[in-house]
């Protein structure tokens, strides 16, 4: 069967105006044809199934995705670094990689079908969020290993895009290009974005003042309080997009102009499930869990039921029929037991950002004392703030620990650091600093 889809920038896919019956029937075939590519190609999904009794004929139904086995992150460094593999390395044209900061590297190749299916996807997100052929694309996402640059940048071109393949760093610089160049469109992290913003501010750039209409966030969880101070601070729209290098990398799901309520999952090439992270049962649409995915057309690297870490739910499709997954949470490594009390990162952020004398950066700093778990939120007042006087600044740390308190359930202690002081990101912000067993 051919995996290789087509793209007009014209018009929408096929897949994205089919009706759900037929997506279903397309779903089966895709992955009946992915279970059994695995199986024959992979060592490690073919020693499972057997182990299971289970062979790629028995996927009979959609349903039958439930008796496939899980992979995960471990399953990708167990088999460094191309044990994983479907296809001859020969026949792999790309190979991006994670950093490797907790292990060794998780790397992922792509064929050529790999690789133009994937620009094809890209380009099918971007348009989604309101790009069109012609637009100038500022791409802020980091070249190299990691996905995010050289996918959105392919996208991008196969929109009929002008892309400035600017990658991460060099703040000043970024934003000199930005005004001179005036980009219609800009990919980059929402953290970096903040940077971004922080630097126009500091050059006297007004961001009122630049062409650029949208922006295109993703590769870390965002909140819907962090969109709005975007949106606002730079007079643009600010779009959802989701990926993981071990699924493919940007574009696994993107946020529609047409609704901006969560990203629609481009289940042609992606089917999603949610599970019960401590059980592995499936949970049916609209309930919390992680998110899985099993890859329906990747040649190189197919993966079958990845446990993503991710925390959302899945929602009906609305400007497509696709379903949609809410934003992510977090992760469930991310996650922080406080006092018994299960915090995510993305929590305290809604808190720090309804404050509105503090800026939006944040940092979590986790130690003991004795044996009480203390959470201490690291905050910085706003450029126009910085003159308030201690009676205002006493206020505002009040508020954030009365926010906190009462929708999170936990008392935290508030430390005010200098304006600029917090450190700003270049790629993914590192938000959470956790001493409590160290020295």
């Amino acid at each position: 069967m051919s995996i290789l889809s087509e793209f007009n920038p014209d018009q929408l896919d096929p897949m994205e105006t089919a009706s759900i019956d037929e997506l279903r029937h397309h779903q089966l075939q895709r992955l009946q044809w992915s279970v059994k590519h695995a199986y024959d190609n992979v060592p490690m999904y073919k020693q499972r199934l057997d182990s299971l009794n289970l062979h790629p004929d028995d996927i009979q139904s959609l349903d039958d995705i439930a008796k496939l086995p899980f992979t995960t992150k471990s399953d990708l460094r167990d088999n460094y670094p191309y044990g994983m593999f479907a296809t001859p390395l020969n026949q792999v044209v790309r190979l991006h990689a994670s950093s490797g900061t907790t292990g060794k590297p998780t790397v992922v190749g792509y064929t050529q079908n790999d690789i133009d299916n994937w620009a094809n996807i890209v380009a099918r997100s971007i348009r989604a969020a309101g790009g069109r052929k012609g637009d100038i694309l500022h791409n802020a996402y980091g070249y190299g290993l990691f996905t995010g640059g050289l996918g959105a940048h392919y996208g991008a071109e196969r929109l009929g895009c002008t892309v400035i393949p600017m990658s991460g760093g060099q703040t000043e610089k970024q934003v000199r290009l930005i005004k001179d160049f005036q980009p219609d469109i800009i990919m980059v992290t929402p953290s970096y974005m903040l940077n971004l913003l922080d630097e126009m501010e500091r050059q006297g750039v007004n961001p009122l003042d630049l062409k650029l209409r949208l922006g295109i966030f993703g590769a870390e969880p965002w909140t819907l309080e962090l969109r709005r101070s975007v949106e606002e601070r730079a007079g643009i729209r600010a779009m959802d997009i989701y990926g993981l290098s071990e699924i493919m990398g940007p574009g696994v799901a993107m946020e529609c102009a047409e609704t901006q309520d969560g990203p629609t999952v481009w289940e042609d090439h992606f089917y999603p499930e949610i599970i019960d992270p401590n059980t592995g049962e499936v949970l049916p649409d609209g309930e919390m869990g992680e998110l899985v995915f099993t890859s329906l057309s990747k040649e190189a690297l197919p993966m079958i039921r990845y446990r993503t870490r991710d925390l959302t739910r899945l929602l009906p499709g609305t400007a497509r029929r696709m379903r949609r997954i809410d934003k992510i949470t977090g992760r469930s490594d991310d996650m922080m037991i406080i006092r018994g009390v299960n915090v995510f990162p993305t929590q305290i952020e809604e808190e720090v950002i309804k404050v509105n004398h503090f800026s939006e950066n944040y940092e979590i700093h986790l130690y003991r004392n004795g044996n009480m778990d203390v959470m201490e939120v690291h905050v910085e007042l706003r450029p126009e703030c910085a003159q308030f006087d201690e009676q205002k600044t006493l206020a505002a740390i009040n508020a954030l620990r009365h926010h906190v308190k009462s929708s999170v359930g936990i008392s935290i202690n508030v430390k005010l650091r200098d304006v600029g002081d917090i450190s700003r990101s270049e790629g993914k912000a590192k938000r959470v600093f956790d001493n409590r067993f160290t020295g």
